[in-house]
């Protein structure tokens, strides 16, 4: 599997990345390191994870922002993404062959990114990371001393590239001025969430992305599921054990009357040319050349199998055009 160019770092990704956000809250650790295997069996070497992700923090935002005291995971382990992947490292003694980007969400002050990268990086059980990014945009402090803190972290050797994850194109770009005003790494890579149902990134990031050669390694493809085509406008009969009922606000970003309307349209289309909705959904995202890597979130080795597929699925330009229509209904 050719791997691609990570912005002008000189780093490179293979064209596919693992999510690896279910581990430890929709699938247990055998089941994470099934998947993990799989995905590098399958030449997938680098992969996505966060402080925030874990069984835990899944399970103390229901019960602290939405008031709903329940056990949905399947473990109540804080952190419980970049743990498992740790002990998965230290099992399969494979670190050399697998690229690691990880996210700090907690605050970004300098003190504060320093201490969450450490606390990473034990739960990884590595001294470094090939990609450290911040997981969004935090109104205080100001850009310009987060990225001090990462520029020291890059020249200790202890991150190869820096990114940002849900950034607007003006965060981006307002990044990208204060490193070049102080001499800090600038960011190489940003993580939108980009899909058929969330395609707004393509207006104005792609753009500042193409012009800036940074990395695009955006993630929901399916939008968590949201255009497999399972889901009603019922929120009350998410399937269990689903992303949607684990955690339920990610129905926010998808569930609206244009985006019920476009998945019709693609399950019209699945059933006209004979190929899954969920390939068709991948395959579109793939087709965007600014899509350095897109992120696949995985509960079975079935849904590798699909992104797989779809990279290898060329659609022609009548496909691509109507489909990309369907998003402006």
């Amino acid at each position: 599997m050719n791997k691609r160019a990570l912005g002008q770092s000189g780093h490179t990704l293979t064209p596919i990345g693992l999510g690896c956000v279910t581990f430890g809250r929709e699938i247990n650790q055998e089941q994470s390191f099934r998947i993990l295997d799989y995905a590098v069996d399958k030449e997938i070497s680098w992969l996505d994870t966060a402080e925030a992700y874990g069984g835990g923090q899944s399970r103390a935002y229901r019960r602290d922002i939405m008031g709903i005291e329940d056990e949905r995971e399947v473990s109540g382990e804080m952190n419980s993404s970049e743990k498992i992947i740790g002990r998965w490292l230290a099992d399969r003694k494979c670190r050399d062959q697998i690229d690691i980007c990880t996210k700090v969400n907690t605050g970004s002050d300098p003190e504060n990114i320093h201490r969450a990268f450490n606390n990473s990086l034990e739960r990884l059980q590595t001294d470094h990371v090939e990609i450290y990014k911040l997981h969004g945009p935090k109104p205080e402090p100001p850009i310009a001393e987060t990225l001090g803190a990462l520029d020291e972290l890059v020249k200790a050797d202890k991150v190869g590239v820096i990114g940002c994850s849900n950034f607007s194109a003006e965060q981006l770009r307002e990044a990208l001025d204060a490193s070049t005003t102080h001499g800090y790494a600038r960011f190489e890579i940003t993580q939108p969430g980009f899909s058929l149902a969330k395609p707004e990134a393509k207006d104005d990031l792609f753009a500042i992305c193409r012009q800036e050669e940074i990395a695009i390694t955006s993630y929901g493809p399916l939008g968590s599921g949201f255009l497999t085509g399972k889901y009603t406008p019922d929120r009350d009969k998410f399937p269990k054990g689903s992303r949607y009922h684990i955690a339920p606000a990610h129905a926010d970003a998808y569930f609206s009357d244009h985006n019920f309307a476009l998945v019709e349209k693609l399950r019209q289309k699945s059933a006209e040319i004979g190929l899954p909705m969920e390939r068709l959904a991948m395959a579109w995202v793939m087709a965007h050349e600014e899509v350095t890597s897109p992120l696949v979130g995985a509960r079975a080795t079935s849904h590798i199998d699909n992104a797989l597929m779809a990279l290898q699925l060329e659609l022609d330009k009548d496909l691509f055009d109507e489909m990309t229509s369907w998003t402006k209904l």
